[in-house]
C-alpha cells in the first residue's frame, strides 16, 4: 500500500490517450505512463521501496549523481566529501557502492503555484539544496536551487531540471535519470532496438568506467537474448534511442544537457533503460567528463519520451 502523504499529480493529453502521473515528495518520480491505459514503466517493486529504499522504477531522477561511484568519498569544486554509510539516505548496489544519489524520498519537492499551464499538460516543482537540510548537504555540500518541469502533450513528455549556483562555490553536475521502458504485448526477446552512434566505455568489474572503448555507429537489432549494463560518452546532444514492440514505438530524445547514457537491460527482465546523464559514471570521484557551474550561473538538461503507433 502507498503511503498516503506520497501524492500523486497527474498530466494528460487526451488527444494522444496519454496520462503521465508524478509524485513530488519522492524525488518527483514519474511513477506511470499510460497509452490507452496501458502502463508503459516498469514498476518493480513500488513508489513506497523506492522513496524509502531508493528501489528505482518508472523514470527517477538520480541526484546528486547517476549510478555508482567507487567509493564513499570524492574531491569536486574544491570540496571534500564523504559519502555517509546511510542505506536512509544513499543507496548500495550490488558491491557495495553507493549508487543513484539520495533516496528518493529525502528529496521533498515544492510543487510550484505556476505548476499547471492550460489546466493539465505542465507540472513544476522546486527544490533548494542548502545547510537548511543537512542530511543532503552532508552527500553534496554545494549550494543550489532546482527547478523540475514535465511537460506532456503532442503525443511526448518532455523532463527539464534546471541548476541554479546561487551560492558562493561551483556546483558539480553529475545527474541523470533512469526510466525503465517497459512496452506491454511482446516478449522482450521480440522488441526491435535502436541505439544512436556514441562511445562505449571500458567498465571494471563494479562497473566503474576505466576509459574510452570504440566507437560506435547506429544499430538496430533485436532484443533476443542480449543484455546490457554499459556506459557510453559522446553521445550527440539530439540522440534517440527507442524501442518498438507490439505494434508500438517508444523514442526517448535527449533534448540537451546529456553527453553520456546508460543502457540497462539485464537478462530476463522485462524493461530496458535509456539513461540520460550529465556525466559518466563516477564522475565526481574521477572528474572525467565533470562540468563545474560557476556562481550565479544556470544550467539546464531536458530529454522526451514520445509515444507513437510504429504499424
Amino acid at each position: 500500500m502507498t503511503d498516503p502523504a506520497l501524492e500523486m499529480l497527474h498530466l494528460r493529453d487526451h488527444d494522444a490517450a496519454l496520462e503521465a502521473a508524478f509524485v513530488p515528495r519522492a524525488g518527483m518520480l514519474c511513477c506511470s505512463l499510460r497509452h490507452h491505459g496501458q502502463e508503459l514503466l516498469a514498476q518493480n517493486a513500488g513508489v513506497d521501496a523506492y522513496a524509502q529504499l531508493g528501489k528505482t522504477m518508472a523514470i527517477p531522477l538520480l541526484y546528486p549523481w547517476a549510478n555508482r561511484l567507487a567509493g564513499f568519498d570524492y574531491s569536486a569544486a574544491g570540496r571534500s566529501v564523504s559519502v555517509p554509510h546511510d542505506p536512509s539516505r544513499v543507496r548500495l548496489d550490488g558491491n557495495g557502492l553507493p549508487i543513484h544519489g539520495v533516496v528518493g524520498g529525502r528529496l521533498a519537492w515544492e510543487v510550484s503555484d505556476d505548476a499547471r499551464d492550460q489546466g493539465s499538460d505542465v507540472l513544476a516543482a522546486t527544490l533548494s539544496w542548502s545547510e537548511a537540510q543537512p542530511d543532503l548537504f552532508e552527500v553534496f555540500p554545494f549550494r543550489h536551487d532546482l527547478r523540475y518541469e514535465a511537460r506532456l502533450r503532442d503525443g511526448r513528455l518532455e523532463i527539464t531540471v534546471s541548476v541554479h549556483a546561487c551560492g558562493t562555490d561551483a556546483v558539480p553536475l553529475a545527474f541523470g535519470f533512469h526510466p525503465y521502458l517497459s512496452p506491454p504485448g511482446a516478449a522482450r526477446e521480440q522488441w526491435q532496438i535502436e541505439l544512436p552512434a556514441m562511445r562505449a566505455l571500458a567498465l571494471d568489474a563494479a562497473q566503474i568506467p576505466t576509459g574510452p572503448a570504440a566507437g560506435l555507429a547506429p544499430q538496430r537489432f533485436e532484443l533476443d537474448g542480449r543484455e546490457f549494463d554499459d556506459g557510453f560518452d559522446s553521445v550527440a546532444a539530439t540522440a534517440r534511442f527507442s524501442v518498438v514492440a507490439a505494434g508500438r514505438r517508444i523514442e526517448l530524445t535527449l533534448l540537451a544537457g546529456y553527453p553520456c547514457a546508460q543502457v540497462f537491460a539485464p537478462a530476463g527482465a522485462q524493461f530496458i533503460c535509456f539513461e540520460p546523464m550529465t556525466a559518466p559514471a563516477n564522475a565526481l570521484r574521477s572528474g572525467e567528463g565533470l562540468r563545474l557551474l560557476q556562481p550565479g550561473e544556470r544550467f539546464a538538461a531536458g530529454f522526451a519520451v514520445a509515444v507513437s503507433d510504429s504499424r
